[in-house]
């Protein structure tokens, strides 16, 4: 009788509520893989999976408890958000911008107490969902400080709005999102919250190597009008800084963990599995195999344990405390996506060339974790950080 493995315990899993929680998202994950090929080939959105997100209770992960909604911590939406991209990284990032977003509105209340409390009961009650959109052609990642093309124009009861968005994640789905825009004749940017309706349209642009079923596509605003209640902010000079401490954002470090671990376990088993007419065993026993599979293990292990000690600390402290820890929670991004590209490349190495067959799963791992090199923070500037923290330091 052959020895049935068990599972190696997870150390992210520290309680009862946090077993639930993964427990969950295993399961969804397992039905989002079977679907995964599909919506990579055609670059669909998948509606189903986030009618499956919206069933499960996912989409209220972070969202106050006075609400209705979870009130998760920052390690349970990393643990989420992990489990769920082993099933597929392009569902896990889109709605991780949603279940991040509102878990920074939650700490920053940065917007109007009315429209925010009527927010949140629309995500429990009817499965609403939020993004930012604020990337366009001209200035590239919002995080390098561009000033917006698209202005905001002070009418009577309101704002008309005009501009396109790129990189608009969720965009097929969402019924609302925020915008940065430049107030007119004045050097302000203002944010809004813009319902979907006259004026605004899609351009479907989205057509990638990776991630290819986020719905990523341009947001184009003709004279929208956005009513006065809706103006998040109106009076940030360009360029000035909103105090947020970005921890929202170890959502996107989480997937690519996530995608790395599923092509993780997919070599693993396949090592175990396949035994060429050349072996008496299978490859798992080859010492150059195992190997490989030794450095997988220890980039997956440095990285998930970074990413949830960042999380953790980040969880125990003050609003200033967590502040201070803007280069970690960068620094964790950074680790987590190289050590990703190297665990995917890791598993087809083992494959070898069959991993480059489209009917297996590997090669899109390949393909989207290569697209956390252009997710926020950049490499550059968290390394930029770090050295200032460095030489700022006293000996």
């Amino acid at each position: 009788m052959t020895e049935q493995k068990q599972p190696f315990p997870d150390f992210a899993i520290r309680n009862d509520k946090e077993a639930a929680l993964a427990a969950t998202c295993d399961r969804l994950a397992a039905v989002f893989a079977g679907r995964a090929q599909r919506h990579d080939a055609e670059g669909s959105f998948p509606f189903d999976n986030f009618a499956d997100l919206r069933e499960a209770g996912y989409l209220k992960l972070t969202v106050p408890r006075e609400y209705g909604g979870d009130e998760a911590s920052l390690h349970e939406l990393v643990l989420g958000q992990e489990r769920l991209a082993r099933g597929d990284g392009s569902t896990a990032l889109a709605v991780g911008w949603h279940v991040g977003t509102m878990l920074q509105l939650r700490g920053t209340r940065s917007w109007p107490e009315t429209l925010f409390t009527a927010f949140c009961r629309e995500v429990v009650d009817e499965g609403a969902m939020i993004n930012s959109f604020a990337s366009e052609p001209a200035t590239g990642s919002p995080s390098r400080g561009g000033r917006p093309e698209t202005t905001a124009t002070r009418v009577p009861g309101g704002w008309r709005i005009r501009g396109r968005k790129t990189y608009s994640t969720l965009s097929p789905i969402l019924n609302q999102f925020t915008v940065k825009a430049g107030i007119a004749g004045e050097d302000k940017i203002g944010e809004f919250f813009v319902r979907k309706g006259p004026g605004v349209s899609i351009e479907e642009t989205w057509d990638t190597l990776g991630m290819r079923a986020t719905g990523s596509h341009d947001v184009v605003l003709d004279d929208v009008f956005v009513p006065e209640d809706h103006c998040l902010s109106e009076g940030a000079a360009w360029g000035s800084k909103k105090r947020d401490d970005g921890g929202w954002m170890l959502h996107i470090p989480a997937c690519y963990i996530g995608i790395a671990w599923a092509a993780r376990d997919f070599a693993l088993q396949f090592a175990r599995e396949y035994k060429p007419n050349s072996l008496t065993a299978p490859i798992a026993e080859l010492p150059h195999i195992q190997r490989q599979i030794g450095l997988i293990e220890a980039d997956l292990m440095t990285a998930r344990t970074l990413l949830y000690a960042v999380a953790d600390r980040w969880d125990a402290s003050s609003a200033d405390g967590r502040l201070a820890l803007k280069q970690e929670l960068g620094l964790a991004k950074v680790v987590a996506v190289e050590a990703a590209m190297r665990i995917v490349d890791g598993a087809m190495r083992i494959v070898g060339g069959a991993s480059l067959s489209r009917k297996l799963p590997l090669e899109r791992m390949y393909r989207d974790v290569r697209a956390g090199l252009h997710n926020p923070p950049m490499e550059d500037a968290v390394l930029a950080g770090l050295a200032r923290r460095a030489l700022d330091s006293e000996a």
